[in-house]
C-alpha cells in the first residue's frame, strides 16, 4: 500500500490544506478511475485499481467507491450489531460552508450518517483540504506548474508537468470545467507510476445528500473499540 499512499500525498501536496471559499466551478459528475504500480527490489510487480463515482455542486462533494457485488452483500448482512468502521464501503459527504469544512461518511443500507471531528481525519485517510475534494488538484497549484508540449486531445485542456532528479508529476487541467482530468506521477526509471482519471458522465437528477431525510445521526467514536 505505500505506493498508493505516496500517489494521495502527491495527489493531496497540490492542494491548499486550508479550506477556502471556492471560485465558481460548474456542477460535475464524474467516474474517476485510480491505478498504482510499483516494482519492488525483489523484482515483484505489484499494481493496484479501483474507481470511485464523484458528484460536485456548489459547497457538496460526494464520493462513492464502485464496489463489487460481493462486497455490498457481505456489508448488508453485517445485522445491527457492533460494525467496525471502514470507510471505502461508504459513501463520503464533504461540505463547506462559510468557510467551515465538514466531513461525515454515509451508509445507506443502515440509514446512518456518521461525523467525523478533524481530529480524526487521518484515520479515514481524508487530508483535511477542500481544494483536493472540489479540483482534485488546487487552481493556484495547476498554474504553478509549467505548461507542458504534450498534445491534449481534449479541447479546453492542456496538460502542465514538472520533473526533478528523474520525478514527474503531470496534471491534465480543464478549465472550463475547472477539474484535473488527469493527474501522474512517478519515476523515468519505470520503478513506481500512479494515475488518476476522471471522465465526465452524465448529471444524476437529484444529489444525494438531498435523500438523507429519516437518517440518524452518529458520531466517528461510535465505531471505536
Amino acid at each position: 500500500m505505500k505506493p498508493l499512499k505516496s500517489f494521495l500525498l502527491f495527489a493531496a501536496s497540490l492542494c491548499a490544506f486550508a479550506a477556502q471559499a471556492a471560485p465558481a466551478a460548474p456542477d460535475l459528475d464524474l467516474g474517476i478511475s485510480f491505478y498504482s504500480k510499483v516494482i519492488t527490489e525483489e523484482g515483484v510487480t505489484r499494481e493496484s485499481r479501483y474507481e470511485e463515482r464523484w458528484l460536485r455542486r456548489a459547497g457538496h462533494v460526494w464520493v462513492e467507491r464502485v464496489l463489487p457485488q460481493r462486497a455490498k452483500d457481505t456489508h448488508e448482512h453485517k445485522g445491527s450489531g457492533h460494525r467496525h468502521f471502514n470507510p471505502t464501503q461508504l459513501a463520503r459527504h464533504v461540505t463547506l460552508e462559510n468557510g467551515k469544512l465538514a466531513l461525515e461518511y454515509v451508509d445507506a443500507h443502515a440509514r446512518e450518517r456518521i461525523a467525523v471531528p478533524p481530529g480524526e481525519y487521518g484515520n479515514v485517510s481524508f487530508n483535511g483540504s477542500w481544494d483536493s475534494q472540489f479540483y482534485l488538484v488546487a487552481p493556484k497549484t495547476v498554474t504553478e506548474l509549467p505548461l507542458s508540449t504534450r498534445v491534449s486531445n481534449v479541447p479546453g485542456a492542456r496538460w502542465r508537468e514538472r520533473e526533478k532528479n528523474g520525478q514527474f508529476q503531470r496534471v491534465l487541467w480543464d478549465d472550463e470545467r475547472q477539474i484535473a482530468l488527469v493527474i501522474e506521477s512517478g519515476d523515468r526509471a519505470g520503478q513506481e507510476f500512479q494515475r488518476i482519471e476522471a471522465r465526465p458522465s452524465k448529471a444524476s437528477a437529484a444529489a444525494p445528500w438531498n435523500k438523507l431525510a429519516g437518517y440518524s445521526l452518529r458520531e466517528y467514536a461510535d465505531f471505536l473499540d
